[in-house]
């Protein structure tokens, strides 16, 4: 399995550069087919610029994954309500399947806090790839959102998993 050695982590702010690259390489092809290229390119501006990520970085809500020094994933938590929400979970296009995302939710789910009895994810609906992904994870689907443009590529589906008690 590709990525097996490789190391998930908490992003720390050297990573911010690298974190920004990787939204910049990665994120307007994945979404470009899916959702348009303006809505990819407003997606970058907004949620992979440098002040947004080291925000983030800094509030300790970034995991990383590396393989031989070389950032190849990323996940970002936060918090919508009571909810903990990911917001961001990315593998280098190459490396998809090789058990990278499900290390990267688990890393976020260490750094919630140890009465969150839930984790929250969204996705856009033309995203199918990962509701898949999520439904494996054991998210469940709670809702959608209809998107303002009136475009249901842009609707926001809502999934949520249940925490255990006890987890580490």
């Amino acid at each position: 399995m590709v990525g097996v050695d490789g190391l998930v982590r908490d992003a720390v702010r050297d990573d911010v550069a690298a974190i920004c690259q990787f939204g910049e390489v990665h994120i307007r092809p994945h979404y470009t087919p899916l959702i348009g290229a303006q809505a990819a390119d407003a997606q970058v501006r907004r949620w992979w610029n440098e002040v947004a990520i080291d925000a983030a970085v800094c509030a300790g809500l970034v995991v990383v994954a590396e393989d031989d020094g070389r950032l190849v994933g990323v996940g970002q938590r936060g918090r919508d309500g009571h909810d903990q929400v990911i917001y961001k979970l990315y593998v280098e296009p190459g490396l998809r399947g090789g058990g990278w995302g499900p290390r990267l939710v688990e890393a976020l789910i260490r750094q919630m806090p140890s009465d969150a009895d839930r984790v929250c994810v969204e996705h856009f609906a033309a995203n199918v790839r990962a509701g898949a992904f999520y439904e494996r994870e054991g998210f469940t689907r709670e809702r959608v959102e209809p998107s303002a443009s009136g475009d249901p590529a842009l609707d926001v589906v809502w999934r949520a998993r249940q925490l255990g008690t006890g987890r580490a």
